[in-house]
């Protein structure tokens, strides 16, 4: 099995890579701060010593998938230092470590970043069109977990043009398993409601999440695909349209009600109801396209699932669980 490299083994999408590259024919060790049932080894990606002697112990290690992260809970508990020094010093140690490891540089380098660096590009005002969030639009980081995983993806496309290295970066929307994190949304939303309305413009299950890492492994190891960054959201069941969009910011239940009519009795049954507005929509055709990512995990499905009396989510999601950000008391994101 070719051997691969997954950092942040003991988060979310660290732990479910962890669990499933075998499947795939891969043979994972994982590396964290935090040692857990996925970590293999511990260790920090910020430190250039610990990675130089595993390189070197791992002569064979043929590729790079790398989750280890600040999020967006961390703002409240960490400095913006510490965000530079994760996010950016640490993607810069790992890429020039993974570029220039003895033997022979790595195959491909699998970036996990965010569709949090769009920041203030995801939220027009009410009364204006939603917005189409795809590959083209421009990030405007709005704080600095945005900021920082910007940076990672410049100095991503930096090494891969400097060393050759094949590069690919992923911008995921939300897969944590956690409630939101804005107390209002909590209070009026039922947590299942609320995420699988997100499936429809926001929102992947972590089971595709990994098959697009997978993908993306795949193409760029082949050197398919050299450079390249993506959007990894669960496929909208809208299409492009300035008209669409303006009605998505009214009365999106009635747009949904249109491209999906199912929705609204299976919604009823449960006493749920769809989101009245949405301010924006990811777009994950050219993952689909250039990776020959085949996500499972649809709002469509979803709604089928639920009027079966069925999970909506995958079993990984269910396995990989609960992880949280902080081990103090700090509200939804707390771990355990």
């Amino acid at each position: 099995m070719p051997k691969v490299l997954v950092t942040g083994s003991s988060g979310h999408l660290g732990h479910a890579l962890m669990l499933k590259l075998p499947s795939y024919g891969y043979q994972p060790i994982g590396i964290d701060i935090l040692p857990s049932q996925s970590t293999t080894i511990v260790g920090s990606i910020a430190d250039r010593v610990f990675l130089a002697k595993l390189f070197e112990e791992h002569q064979d290690i043929t590729a790079v998938l790398h989750t280890a992260t600040l999020h967006k809970p961390h703002i409240i508990s960490h400095t913006n230092d510490e965000f530079v020094q994760t996010n950016v010093s640490g993607t810069l140690a790992l890429l020039e470590t993974a570029a220039s490891k003895p033997g022979a540089r790595c195959q491909a380098f699998i970036f996990t970043s965010t569709t949090s660096t769009f920041g203030r590009a995801l939220a027009p005002r009410p009364g204006e069109p939603a917005a189409w969030i795809d590959e083209s639009v421009v990030p405007v980081p709005k704080n600095i977990y945005g900021i920082t995983k910007v940076a990672a993806e410049d100095l991503c496309e930096l090494v891969h043009r400097q060393s050759g290295m094949p590069v690919v970066v992923l911008r995921t929307s939300r897969f944590f398993p956690e409630p939101d994190d804005a107390d209002e949304v909590r209070a009026e939303w039922d947590d299942e409601n609320l995420k699988v309305c997100e499936l429809a413009y926001r929102r992947v299950d972590i089971a595709d999440v990994v098959s697009a890492h997978v993908c993306a492994l795949e193409k760029a190891g082949k050197g398919e695909v050299r450079w390249g960054r993506y959007v990894v959201s669960a496929p909208t069941p809208f299409v492009r349209c300035e008209e669409l969009m303006r009605r998505l910011d009214g009365d999106a239940p009635a747009v949904m009600r249109e491209v999906c009519p199912e929705y609204e009795e299976v919604f009823g049954r449960r006493g749920w109801r769809f989101l009245p507005r949405l301010d924006r929509v990811y777009d994950s055709s050219k993952a689909v396209r250039e990776l020959g990512w085949k996500p499972e995990w649809t709002f469509g499905r979803a709604v089928e699932a639920v009027a079966r009396g069925e999970s909506w989510q995958s079993e990984l999601t269910r396995q990989v669980g609960k992880k949280g950000y902080h081990e103090e008391t700090t509200g939804v994101y707390t771990t355990r």
